[in-house]
């Protein structure tokens, strides 16, 4: 897993606009791959849900690989940040529970929605306005993970 909690010092530093930049790059790049792959239909995620088309299944498999590619990458060359941090990659403990509660609360909040939390703003951007309540309530997980997390098993 790449870490994800700054440091005290990593978060005092602020961003530079470069850095900014380039993640509203890679962000908008992201968006128009979730678009033009269908990866934001819904229609393409009910087939999945039906076991009617591959689709999806071909599109999860891509996006399993190509994480372990660059993961594997970027322990091997040991990379760095845009603004030169190191990029730290802890190893997990193996534990079946998380990921049954985690696979079983995503899937669940997937299957009601219709969509996973990438394509939200994929969604919103292309004017789909419902989107805004399923924002809300990814919000509202989001802060309910952060007051039940020490009692979640991880």
């Amino acid at each position: 897993m790449i870490s994800s909690t700054p440091t005290r010092t990593e978060s005092q530093a602020p961003a530079s606009t470069l850095s900014l930049l380039a993640y509203l790059l890679a962000g908008t790049f992201f968006g128009v791959v979730l678009v033009k792959s269908e990866a934001a239909s819904w229609y393409r995620i009910q087939e999945m849900f039906h076991f009617q088309s591959f689709h999806m299944y071909g599109l999860i498999g891509s996006a399993v690989l190509t994480g372990m590619l660059t993961t594997g990458l970027l322990r091997h060359f040991r990379a760095r940040s845009l603004d030169g941090q190191a990029i730290k990659i802890q190893h997990k403990a193996p534990g079946l529970p998380r990921y049954v509660f985690g696979g079983l609360t995503f899937g669940l909040g997937w299957g009601l929605a219709g969509v996973c939390p990438g394509p939200i703003f994929t969604l919103l951007g292309s004017g789909i306005w419902a989107m805004l309540i399923v924002l809300l309530f990814a919000l509202i997980g989001t802060w309910l993970y952060g007051v039940l997390r020490n009692r979640l098993p991880h």
